[in-house]
């Protein structure tokens, strides 16, 4: 029992961080992730683990503001003209989800011998996903921001905002279908518009002001602490008009989002919102009734089957048409196969007269469990794609290794940030360029930008040959991975031998390795970079220009005898020939410097 001079929630919150602090890093080494973690924490510590936290209902609200700040933050990343080019997604492609989603699996819930209204709020309750837990994943892979990410975020949205008529459809249908609209609908309906001109207004023409003013006084505390009341008073407010917290700490993000506060705000809240989303997820690991899962479980191990199944393959099939492509359409399928919080929402207003207890403990088990399960589905797909890609294989419809006509005369390996620079330059001459990488998803996303990047993997011949190798004066391995640059390097100068070889050297001892392998030019990145920042140092601190290339060269000379001493060679022609192409290399990077 609780000491009662204890301060409120003092043991609970121990507990809360203790668990939170062993768990999420043992998650993290296995390799299934915080929320998962965080899940597993909750279900131990909770009333049918170990005990050591019995009121969920106290802490239920408190967790649930961490849902609230993380579409606050997620509003501020999207502008009201992003937002509106999403339309489609958010009210076509939402809809349609939840719609079709919910008479499935209502459906499915009747075969088995559910009466018509417990079908119907299970089925749609079922069809909603966790915006919590969907988004924290997207994040987590760093695809918020991708095609896939956008669509399956306006799904999300389209089904926070569908919360309001599924809880009308659940008063109607535990009523008897007795309900019409009276006056009290109406009022509903315009307490609902009321709150969102409301948060829009505010939010447009108010905030701005009012952190410009904050900003003014230097108080940072100020500013988190206005940034907190924007977020949970808009969240209040839309709790009042019936809405969803969550889309109205939504609203206010996005009407920040073209402020000049924005990365301060999202800096500032960040903290408080990860710390309230792992109590969110350990707070839904504890409402996990252990005995009665474990007296249905053969039931519920079905029902999670037959839910992420119908859910994902409906998925999947609309993504599909409505545009998106096989690889983006089964990543959104992967993504929200899960039920989540608002389906809970949806059986608790129900479980008063429509639900049997034991029944709504089943439901409430099957939806934790597609949560616990999604990760692991996307680790198994992610699996399945490193193994077609082992076996030289791409993920189908989405790569693309057909190449155009013309041949290039620089074929450049490896579009990440290094690639994507040299291929700059050399186009900016106009130069005929053409890249591969084997990453499937970036070079989709660079052609559609109308650059010239093909998917493809570089220690295949006819992956090369295709993309023009034969031709090529030069070939620029700019890819991080030394086994293929030095598979690709033997290939190349086993099947292309007019091709110059440029390559990207990570380190020092990979500088040595490709120095031996005898390419006609690689550089240090780190290395040339660095001597070039010290330098700009050197001259903004008043040295002399002569004194610069003095130290510069006692530098690059100290470094070279690092470089043939890691090489460990006692051949003394093996370390001459090392020497003249690390200096060979350094002369042509000198040169282009000016």
């Amino acid at each position: 029992m609780a000491n009662p001079t204890e301060p409120l929630f003092f043991s609970e919150a121990i507990v809360f961080l203790g668990a939170a602090v062993v768990a999420v890093p043992i998650a993290k080494r296995l390799g299934v992730g915080a929320i998962i973690g965080y899940l597993i924490a909750g279900i131990i510590i909770g009333p049918f683990g170990l005990g050591a936290i019995q009121s969920v209902e106290k802490i239920t609200p408190v967790a649930e503001l961490g849902v609230v700040l993380l579409l606050f933050v997620l509003g501020l990343e999207l502008n009201p003209n992003r937002l509106w080019r999403m339309k489609s997604d958010i009210f076509g492609l939402g809809s349609s989800q939840i719609l079709l989603t919910g008479f499935v699996l209502s459906g499915v819930m009747t075969l088995l011998g559910l009466s018509t209204p417990v079908a119907l709020i299970g089925g749609f309750g079922m069809a909603l996903s966790s915006t919590a837990f969907a988004v924290q994943i997207l994040k987590d892979r760093g695809d918020f921001s991708s095609a896939y990410g956008q669509r399956a975020f306006g799904i999300l949205l389209m089904q926070d905002i569908a919360i309001v008529p599924l809880l009308a459809m659940v008063d109607i249908l535990v009523s008897g279908g007795a309900k019409q609209a009276d006056s009290s609908t109406w009022e509903q309906i315009g307490l609902t518009v009321t709150a969102v001109l409301l948060v829009i207004v505010i939010g447009k023409y108010m905030l701005s002001h009012l952190f410009a003013i904050l900003a003014s006084t230097k108080a940072r505390e100020m500013m988190l602490a206005a940034a907190l009341l924007v977020a949970l008073g808009s969240a209040a407010l839309m709790h009042w008009a019936g809405l969803s917290m969550a889309l109205g700490s939504f609203l206010a993000g996005i009407m920040l989002a073209e402020s000049s506060y924005r990365h301060t705000l999202e800096a500032d809240i960040y903290p408080f919102r990860s710390l309230l989303m792992g109590l969110f997820f350990m707070t839904v690991g504890m409402t996990l009734d252990l005995p009665i899962t474990l007296a249905y479980l053969w039931q519920i191990i079905v029902g999670v089957v037959v839910v992420m199944g119908l859910k994902g393959l409906i998925l999947w099939l609309l993504a599909k048409m409505t545009g998106s492509p096989h690889a983006d359409a089964m990543r959104i399928a992967i993504t929200l196969p899960q039920a989540g919080e608002f389906t809970f929402v949806l059986f608790a207003a129900a479980n008063v007269t429509g639900f049997e207890s034991d029944l709504f403990t089943v439901m409430s088990a099957i939806v934790i469990l597609t949560m616990i399960m999604t990760p692991f589905v996307g680790k198994a797909y992610a699996a399945y794609l490193e193994h077609l890609e082992a076996k030289g294989e791409s993920e189908p419809l989405e790569p693309i290794e057909e190449f155009d006509d013309h041949a290039p005369q620089v074929l450049v390996v490896g579009f990440g940030r290094f690639g994507m620079v040299v291929a700059q330059m050399l186009m900016s001459n106009g130069l005929g360029v053409v890249a591969i990488d084997n990453n499937a998803r970036r070079a989709v996303q660079a052609r559609r930008l109308g650059l010239p990047v093909y998917y493809g993997d570089a220690t295949r011949e006819d992956v090369l040959r295709a993309a023009g190798a034969e031709d090529a004066l030069l070939i620029a391995l700019c890819v991080e991975n030394e086994l293929v640059m030095a598979h690709a390097i033997e290939l190349i100068k086993q099947c292309f031998p007019k091709a110059k070889i440029f390559c990207r050297a990570t380190d020092r001892a990979h500088a040595v390795q490709l120095a031996m392998s005898e390419v006609d030019y690689h550089i240090r990145e780190t290395f040339e970079s660095g001597i070039t920042f010290g330098r700009e140092a050197l001259d903004q601190l008043g040295i002399s220009t002569e004194r610069i290339v003095e130290i510069e060269h006692e530098v690059r000379e100290q470094d070279l005898e690092r470089v043939v001493c890691d090489a460990e060679q006692d051949s003394a022609k093996n370390s001459a020939m090392l020497k003249d192409a690390v200096r060979s290399g350094r002369r042509s990077s000198k040169k282009a410097m000016g």
